[in-house]
């Protein structure tokens, strides 16, 4: 496993940092992650768990991400004016990263994957499955919503008690270990160790303030992405927690109402992270859905609704 970079990728000609877990000959399942995270944020563990399975998984720093393009000559972001509907500082919205998405695709040589994508992340493989539909082999979305600002909010009060992100590494770590402790999974083990040793390694790589507002403006930028969701004809799992207070689990449940055919799995005590005891219970979800099973992944075509609660 070695860090890799495609460049001149998608229509805004980005480079995009990559890293590759198992078998090139087996199913290609492409990882994106949420918005101001890293690739990283799939922790490694978790992306064995599925390369055990007999898929070929590629995780990637999004754009203002890591080691990826950062747009840092973009615009300040007004936040404020954002929330209140003045869009004119978003840099991109949801349907650029979605190109790029598609574009690191062109540069691996694939003609289509397996997308998972958890919140932001999510948003951005639900675009792609909608403008893109041949390049989508099947949909998981975590964590995530549709854009409709009735549902999947986050707990303010939650948000609010974290403060505003340090500046220098030491600070960085420590409000990333209380962060992730908020928004975590209360029902599962917290694993500070692992938290600040992430937390260290994404300030390395390249932490960026700025492009994490430029993620949160592009998402509002998005819009609500209901009516489109209803077009996808995508083999499509939904996975959210109950406890989750940054996308609240309305999200998910809207999301899998809006896709026909959806498949919705819920985790009492998961909160807006990947707990390690749920590596292998989640892999085994994927590649069970990657595989096809319970659905068509043939025709594409979908199944009677249904809900399951783990």
């Amino acid at each position: 496993m070695a860090e890799e970079t495609a460049r001149e990728v998608g229509p805004s000609g980005l480079d995009i940092v990559y890293e590759r877990f198992g078998d090139p000959r087996m199913p290609p399942v492409l990882l994106i992650m949420g918005g101001g995270a890293q690739m990283i944020n799939w922790p490694d563990g978790f992306c064995v768990e599925l390369a055990d399975r007999g898929l070929f998984v590629i995780r990637f720093d999004s754009r203002d991400a890591g080691r990826s393009t950062h747009l840092s000559d973009a615009v300040a972001v007004d936040i404020y004016a954002a929330m209140a509907g003045d869009l004119s500082t978003a840099a991109y919205n949801l349907s650029d990263m979605a190109a790029d998405t598609v574009g690191l695709l062109d540069a691996l040589g694939l003609g289509s994957a397996h997308l998972v994508g958890m919140s932001m992340g999510g948003m951005i493989a639900q675009l792609v499955a909608v403008e893109y539909p041949d390049r989508v082999r099947t949909l998981t979305s975590i964590s995530s919503t549709t854009g409709d600002r009735a549902v999947g909010q986050a707990d303010p009060g939650v948000l609010g008690s974290l403060g505003p992100q340090p500046t220098d590494r030491a600070g960085y770590i420590e409000w990333q270990v209380r962060a992730s402790r908020a928004l975590g999974s209360p029902g599962f083990e917290f694993d500070e160790q692992a938290v600040a040793a992430r937390a260290a390694l994404s300030y390395d790589r390249g932490h960026d303030p700025e492009a994490m507002m430029r993620h949160f403006v592009a998402v509002l930028a998005s819009g609500d992405r209901t009516a489109q969701l209803k077009t996808v004809r995508i083999p499509t799992l939904v996975v959210h927690g109950t406890a989750d207070p940054m996308c609240d689990v309305s999200g998910g449940r809207a999301t899998a109402a809006a896709i026909p055919g959806a498949e919705l799995v819920t985790f009492d005590g998961m909160g807006h992270n990947l707990p390690r005891e749920l590596w292998s219970t989640l892999a085994d979800h994927i590649a069970a859905h990657t595989a096809g099973t319970g659905h068509d992944s043939g025709s594409g075509t979908p199944v009677p609704d249904g809900s399951i609660t783990a």
